[in-house]
Parts: C-alpha cells; sequence; structure tokens
C-alpha cells in the first residue's frame, strides 16, 4: 500500500493519557460510586435489566489491580457510521491488552456487529494494528448497521463468543449501538455467560453525551474538517462578492456540528433544528430569518453570505413534520394504488386528495425537485429518507421566490445568486486531530481497564476534556445510567437517549448573543486546515461547544 507523507509522519505520533492510565498496569486500581439510576423510567428499565441495572460509576486511580495481569480473549465491532478516531479506540484496547498480559488476543469482528453473529473475524497483531494506527476511518475491519435483537441473533453471538472463548466483547457505536451493547450485556449475563461487554462513545453528530460522557469521539474532527471547508468558502464568498452559499451539514437528529461549525466560522445564518422547533417555526418563518439577512446586507451592497443548514431541519419544523408523516401513512396505506400513478403530475393530484388541506397546501407550494424527493425516496421502512433531501435546494428556491416578491413590492433591490453544498462525508473518515487521537487511544486503553477488573455493561468514560490530557479523568459508567423507554416501531424500546442541543447551554446562548451581528455584518472567520504539528493552542485545542460547556 502506498502511503502519503503525512500519513507516515502520523505512525509515528504517541498519543497523550491520563495520568491515571499512564502508570504500570498493575497499579491502575478502581474507585466506585454510588448505585446508579437510569434517566427516567427507573422501574421499567429496571425489570428488563435485572442483572445489570444500577451499577456505579467507576472512576481509575493509583492502587493494586490482581486481575489486571490475566490473558484475556477480546473482540471489537465498529458499529454504524463511520467517525474519525475509531482505529485508535482499537490500539488504546490492542496496547492496554498486550501491556496486561503478552498472551491477550485481541479478534476484529469483520462488517459490524454481523461479524459477531456470524463468526467473522481477524486476529489483529502487531504488524496489522501499526498500519491503522492515529488514521482515519473503519477500513481496518470495516463497519455495519446491523442491530442485534432477535432471539436467533442473541443466541449466535452467545455462541460465538463460547467458540472463541472470549472474556469480552467491545462495541463503538453511537447510542443505537450501546443500546445494544447493554442489552448482549444483559442477555450475556442472564444466560450465565462470562462474557463482558463494554461499550465506546461514537458519533460525529455528536448527541452522545452527559455529564460523565462530555462528548463523543469523532466529532472534534469532523467540525475542524467542515470549519474548514466552510471558512474557504466565506473567504471565497468575500472574495467574489456575489454569492449566497447555503451548506447543509450532517446531523439529522441534532444540531450540535451546525452549531460548532457556526461558533468556529461565524457565518451569516446558522439554522439550530431544536429552536425551529422549540418556536414552532413555519418554513415561511425560517424563509424570512434568511430573506432579513439578505436584504439588510443588500442595502449595504453586501450581496453575498454563508447560511449553514442542519441535515434534520425539515424533521423540525411543525407542518413539514405534520406532511411527512401524513405521506408515511398514505403511500404506506395505499402503496400498490400510488406506485400504479405513471407520472408526478399524477402522483400530485392523488395526494391532494388524500393529504389534509394545509399538508396539502404546503406539498403544492414545495419546489418541484424537492416535492419528488419526499415520494421517491424511502427506508424500509416506508418512511422518507430526510437526508436524501436537499434541504439547502429547497431554502434557495423558496428564498428566491419571497425575494422576488419583495422587489416586486420595493422593499429590496438586490442580487441574490445562490450554490448549495452539502457537507458530510468528507469529515467522517479524516485523519483525526490531535484531541481525537489521543482521547481515542485512552477511551480504548479505559475499556481494557474496565475488562481486565471483571467489569460488564459499562461504556468507556473519559472526562475532563478542556484540561491537557494527562489531567483527563479515565473510567466507566454504567450503559442503563443514560437510558430510557421510547416508542419504536410501535412499541416501547430501552435507548440511550439522544443528546439535543440545549437552548438554554451556554455554546447555543453564546451563538444567540452573537448571531444578530453576525447576520448583517462580514464577521467571518477562517480557522484554516487541522494542525497536528506546533503549539498545543494551536493542535491540541478542544471544540468551542465543550470549552463553553465546561
Amino acid at each position: 500500500m502506498e502511503l502519503s507523507a503525512l500519513q507516515k509522519a502520523r505512525y509515528a505520533y504517541n498519543p497523550k493519557l491520563p495520568a491515571s492510565l499512564s502508570q504500570p498496569v498493575d497499579n491502575i486500581a478502581l474507585e466506585f460510586g454510588d448505585p446508579t439510576e437510569s434517566i427516567a423510567d427507573q422501574a421499567e428499565l429496571k425489570s428488563l435489566f435485572k442483572h445489570s441495572y444500577g451499577k456505579p460509576i467507576v472512576k481509575f486511580a493509583s492502587g493494586s489491580n490482581d486481575k489486571i495481569r490475566r490473558k484475556l480473549n477480546v473482540g471489537v465491532i465498529l458499529s454504524g457510521g463511520q467517525a474519525p478516531g475509531g482505529h485508535n479506540v482499537i490500539a488504546g484496547l490492542y496496547d492496554g491488552l498486550k501491556k496486561g498480559n503478552k498472551e491477550s488476543k485481541l479478534y476484529g469482528f469483520l462488517g459490524g456487529p454481523s461479524g459477531l453473529t456470524d463468526n467473522k473475524t481477524v486476529e489483529i497483531t502487531d504488524s496489522m494494528m501499526d498500519e491503522y494506527r492515529n488514521t482515519g476511518g473503519f477500513d481496518m475491519i470495516g463497519s455495519g448497521r446491523t442491530k442485534i435483537e432477535t432471539p436467533e441473533q442473541f443466541a449466535a453471538s452467545l455462541e460465538t463468543a463460547k467458540k472463541l472463548d472470549l472474556q469480552a466483547v467491545v462495541i463503538i457505536g453511537g447510542d443505537d449501538s450501546n443500546t445494544n451493547a447493554a442489552l448482549l450485556a444483559e442477555y450475556f449475563l442472564d444466560k450465565g455467560s462470562p462474557t463482558q461487554v463494554i461499550g465506546c462513545p461514537k458519533t460525529i453528530d455528536g448527541d452522545l453525551k452527559n455529564e460523565h460522557i462530555e462528548a463523543s469521539f469523532g466529532f472534534d474532527t469532523a467540525v475542524k474538517t467542515y470549519s474548514e471547508l466552510i471558512g474557504n468558502i466565506e473567504r471565497d464568498s468575500n472574495s467574489a462578492k456575489k454569492y449566497w452559499h447555503f451548506i447543509k451539514l450532517m446531523g439529522r437528529s441534532a444540531s450540535h456540528i451546525a452549531l460548532e461549525c457556526a461558533l468556529q466560522t461565524q457565518p451569516n445564518i446558522c439554522l439550530i433544528s431544536e429552536e425551529v422547533e422549540a418556536k414552532k417555526m413555519s418554513l415561511g418563518q425560517v424563509v424570512d430569518q434568511i430573506c432579513d439577512s439578505v436584504v439588510q446586507r443588500a442595502a449595504k451592497k453586501q450581496n453575498y453570505g454563508v447560511v449553514l443548514i442542519p441535515e434534520g431541519l425539515v424533521e423540525f419544523i411543525p407542518e413539514m413534520k405534520k406532511l411527512i408523516a401524513e405521506l408515511n401513512d398514505i403511500m404506506a396505506i395505499n402503496a400498490d394504488e400510488f406506485l400504479a400513478l405513471p407520472s408526478f403530475e399524477d402522483q400530485s393530484a392523488w395526494l391532494g386528495s388524500k393529504l389534509s388541506a394545509e399538508s396539502s397546501a404546503l406539498f403544492a407550494s414545495l419546489p418541484q425537485d424537492i416535492a419528488k424527493q419526499l415520494l421517491m425516496d424511502r427506508d424500509p421502512h416506508g418512511n422518507v429518507q430526510v437526508s436524501r433531501i436537499e434541504t439547502e435546494k429547497l431554502l434557495i428556491g423558496m428564498t428566491e421566490k419571497k425575494l422576488a416578491e419583495l422587489k416586486k413590492a420595493g422593499k429590496y433591490d438586490g442580487k441574490f445568486s445562490a450554490l448549495g453544498h452539502f457537507f458530510g462525508y468528507e469529515g467522517r473518515c479524516a485523519f483525526p486531530s490531535n484531541f481525537d487521537a489521543d482521547y481515542c487511544y485512552s477511551l480504548g486503553f479505559s475499556a481494557f481497564v474496565l475488562i481486565a477488573s471483571g467489569l460488564t455493561g459499562y461504556i468507556s468514560s473519559v472526562r475532563n476534556l478542556v484540561a491537557p490530557a494527562d489531567k483527563w479523568i479515565a473510567g466507566g459508567v454504567p450503559l442503563t445510567m443514560m437510558m430510557n423507554m421510547e416508542q419504536r416501531h410501535g412499541s416501547k424500546k430501552p435507548v440511550i437517549r439522544k443528546a439535543l442541543v440545549e437552548l438554554e447551554g451556554k455554546p447555543f446562548k453564546t451563538f444567540a448573543s452573537k448571531r444578530g451581528t453576525w447576520a448583517v455584518e462580514t464577521s467571518f472567520l477562517f480557522p484554516g486546515a487541522i494542525q497536528y504539528y506546533g503549539p498545543a493552542e494551536v493542535c491540541d485545542q478542544p471544540t468551542k461547544t465543550l470549552q463553553l460547556e465546561h
């Protein structure tokens, strides 16, 4: 395999560890806190997790640990979408195992959770591990979105664990994957299996966090990657002075990415889905907000700017949410009748008679390309795939229409030329920042200590992330502590609650205090590319979100 100069240089980077993990492994002891409760639905969750509910939070400290030197066989899974730093979680886990006992083995399950159910593995060796240190991507063992949920899948997982004589399985994933980890840990305990299960918090969306999980890994690198691109576009916009750039950013359920990128780059407009929902803003009101900025800047002869849009925005606009729900129901119940209609015009007319009056009017007002996307792109459950709706083009089209009305009324005398962008996959497999390289390695090493100490049903935790790495606090948090019951596919299921942007939180309030100025003045910030070498204030800084929260 041919290597770039940066890849060769990054192989030599030694990730930094918290002081508690930098000492000889025999000296890493566990401090246990009080028993814990789930964030909601305590009685239901206690009955579902009879063997693993209520465990204490764990912190690592200096002491003695007589279990840590035992020989271990461990399997590791990369689950869900890619996030920068996944390979370093595996590296931290691998190095911990080998420091504990050179005879310990780490198996990588190929292709995600299905690797566990189908017993598809590769043993990770020194040479294999060294090819992937400090690199982006999940290509070392691959990932997948299989959910282990049927009795057959749980039984197959147990059979694989027995065949490989696994003392533990580590699941590296987001909220759904770690919910799966909690269920698997409970299943193994219920069946009398000694195989432990430990989770690690991954997602670039940043929505797997709480007071004990301060950040999900990959978020830091992804937002810095997107912010570089946004800054480049801002500079181009400020140079050409003739385009409005509408940039959609990943983040279907939460707007953490959009908010952090706004704090890093200071665009003219950044829409926050959670605020749109809380204020019950209509699509028209969202467009009015954009037009206000366009009109005010045009009055200053600044016919250019940048708008940031979270990927899941349309699901948070109440009228759009209602339209999507109605479409899902109508097209599921009348699927054959709908599919028999020969053209989009026929489909629109047919839907007009089925939708409520307000949804029908909204559907008719949408640009045709967007309306077609609402009809054509369905997921396996028959739902609209909102991630494939080109929200940036929807807002461009509606902004153009509104500005034309304002011009006709003599309230706008500018020029509006817009370009749409979607930044998503560009950030998922980037070379991890120094922060993510260190954080991920620490999460993996912490997972090893939790396993060696005999714990199960925990997620690896590293806190105090705004401090230098040696001051970080490592340990573990019971997975059940982060759970509640939610309605999923017609029944209540235990799930780890997603962390949405808090409108009373300091990151949002800081943004809200400045956006009025940004909307009118050109206040762009240009963060530039991720830096790996140089002063700590350039190379090792955490996100603005983390700094403001802590």
